[in-house]
């Protein structure tokens, strides 16, 4: 059954961010961290996606049977991408194919970002219409919400992550909206909103580093990534969140 309903925000306890450094990328639109690696996969919306080190140096580089990618997020062992317009393909590290393009069901998306929950669902953030969607792995819509009846609305949203610790999802809303992050938990009421207009602008990606509680933050004013130090909201009097996967290079 498909849903659809807004919900305000009741945040419980401060998310916090601390810039840790910065460093420059050719226009990054989405972006994943991969502790396999200990780096970056990034999406510029071109015909290749790259994986680079958290420094920036190029490590891997490929594309897919979509036009172009878009969207990008870690999928267990394997990745998925996306186009911007509802298709999404899965990948091996690689750049193998897994299978052909599939299209999400529910009409035309303008498909900013991606990513999976813990249960395997893809979710999705929309600027076009405004919306947060979940899909079974296979595609079929389950849930929506209407972004715009948030309090404060999120009009453009582009990126977005799931810290695996918590469930949380992080979604940053670019200049054309408020220019800032938005946390939600796992199912969708919003918790915090922060702004992001001293760190940049036009943020268009967001990743999270969940052994190190770090947090990475992709503007497409100065084709940069900014490094934050992440605490997320949590309940008054709550345990300090353990580490998660980290480096597994090293």
């Amino acid at each position: 059954m498909v849903s659809a309903w807004g919900l305000s925000a009741v945040p419980s306890a401060a998310l916090e961010l601390v810039e840790t450094g910065r460093y420059t990328l050719n226009r990054p639109a989405s972006l994943d961290y991969d502790p396999t690696f200990c780096g970056l996969w990034i999406a510029n919306e071109g015909p290749e996606i790259i994986l680079v080190t958290l420094m920036g140096d190029e490590l891997r580089r490929f594309g897919s049977d979509l036009r172009q990618i878009k969207a990008i997020t870690i999928e267990g062992d394997n990745l998925l991408v996306g186009d911007g317009f509802g298709r999404m393909q899965r990948l091996s590290k690689n750049g193998e194919p897994l299978g052909a393009p599939f299209t999400l069901e529910g009409g035309f998306a303008d498909t900013e970002g991606v990513a999976i929950t813990a249960g395997g669902d893809i979710v999705t953030v929309e600027d076009d219409p405004e919306r947060l969607s979940w899909f079974t792995p296979d595609g079929r819509l389950k849930t929506r919400i209407d972004t715009m009846s948030l309090t404060p609305p999120l009009s453009e949203a582009q990126g977005i992550a799931i810290d695996p610790r918590t469930g949380h999802m992080l979604i940053v809303d670019d200049w054309e909206g408020s220019n800032s992050l938005y946390e939600f938990d796992a199912e969708g009421t919003l918790l915090a909103q922060e702004s992001l207009m001293r760190y940049g602008t036009d943020p268009e990606g967001i990743a999270i580093r969940p052994g190190s509680d770090q947090l990475f933050v992709a503007f497409d004013s100065g084709a940069r990534i900014v490094t934050f130090d992440y605490t997320p909201s949590l309940p008054p009097g709550a345990e300090p969140l353990p580490k998660g996967a980290d480096c597994m290079m090293f």
